[in-house]
């Protein structure tokens, strides 16, 4: 795909078009079972996720902290700055001797607008054994660089594959 702007997806029933998503996005909960697994095991499970909408993104599930696994998060070196959510914290994800470097985030203290994210973590879904969303395993999102969960709830077509950045 070139980096034109894309034309979305039709979707079909009880889809969700990530172009109908909004730019800043959108913060909401979701009552889905979300299932993390690292090193063999269950490293988190939840039914009171947030989901993160913006434009061209599939969905981004933040856990809560308290439904991680006790010992799945540790701090890491480094942060980033999203321009909606402003800085970025970094945890791996740590499942006995299996390590998930960097593969989590959060927002201790995020911009106005979103301060349901504080006491979130958000994972990359390719760095994980597996990520579920009730029952259903994630795709994620392509690019390496955003941390969306492709389901059959979302059509596209998404940023992050190749050609996409001016998106």
């Amino acid at each position: 795909m070139s980096s034109s702007w894309p034309v979305p997806d039709v979707p079909g029933p009880g889809q969700e078009s990530v172009w109908d998503y909004p730019r800043p996005p959108r913060v909401e909960p979701t009552g889905e079972r979300v299932e993390i697994r690292l090193g063999g095991v269950v490293v988190a499970h939840t039914t009171r996720a947030l989901r993160v909408l913006e434009t061209s993104h599939p969905p981004t599930y933040y856990v809560p902290v308290g439904d991680f696994v006790a010992g799945a998060l540790r701090p890491a070196a480094g942060s980033s700055w999203c321009e909606f959510k402003g800085a970025a914290s970094y945890v791996d994800v740590v499942a006995g001797s299996a390590v998930a470097a960097r593969a989590g985030w959060s927002y201790p203290r995020p911009s106005p607008g979103f301060e349901a994210l504080v006491d979130h973590v958000a994972v990359m879904p390719a760095a994980m054994d597996q990520c579920t969303v009730d029952g259903e395993v994630v795709v994620p999102q392509e690019g390496g660089f955003y941390g969306g969960w492709v389901t059959r709830r979302v059509t596209g077509p998404f940023k992050g594959g190749p050609g996409t950045r001016g998106w």
